[in-house]
């Protein structure tokens, strides 16, 4: 599985521009909107699963990296996008980090398979501390979507 499989090349933000939990999952979503793979009658009820997941504990993994996900009936396949947070934003990370790299997923509710199966790939690319550097330092949307391919393509070389 490749991360472009599930991440749509318009849901790249470079720029976040929220300041807190609930602004950057709200910017995030707006994304997911913005390219069809959330409906926006949907967007209140997805905001509420987020928030409900979050509020189980941070999906803040340290290191400057946040994984929001859950799963909702309007989603019909895996989708995601990712956003870059050049301030960096209080994710009640565990190592007390600011958080500053977003993957935000959302899975049909009887998946569990692809679901996995993207947490742990994005996990696996952000291990690299050298990836995420170039993440949070990358100008532009085109840039963060050049170096995933670049490093979705080295992965699946190993």
């Amino acid at each position: 599985m490749k991360i472009r499989e599930f991440i749509s090349a318009k849901a790249v933000s470079a720029d976040l521009k929220a300041k807190d939990k609930e602004g950057v999952i709200t910017e995030l979503v707006d994304l997911l909107i913005d390219t069809d793979a959330i409906d926006r009658k949907s967007k209140k009820k997805v905001l509420e699963v987020l928030m409900a997941r979050e509020a189980l504990g941070s999906t803040a993994i340290g290191q400057g990296i946040a994984i929001p996900h859950a799963k909702h009936k309007s989603t019909k396949q895996l989708v995601g996008c990712l956003g870059v947070s050049k301030e960096g934003i209080d994710f009640d990370s565990l190592d007390g980090e600011l958080a500053h790299i977003f993957f935000l997923l959302m899975a049909p509710i009887d998946s569990a398979g692809p679901h996995l199966k993207a947490l742990a790939k994005i996990s696996r690319l952000l291990k690299d501390k050298f990836v995420r550097e170039r993440l949070k330092g990358a100008k532009d949307e085109e840039e963060i979507k050049k170096i995933i391919d670049q490093e979705d393509d080295r992965l699946m070389s190993l």
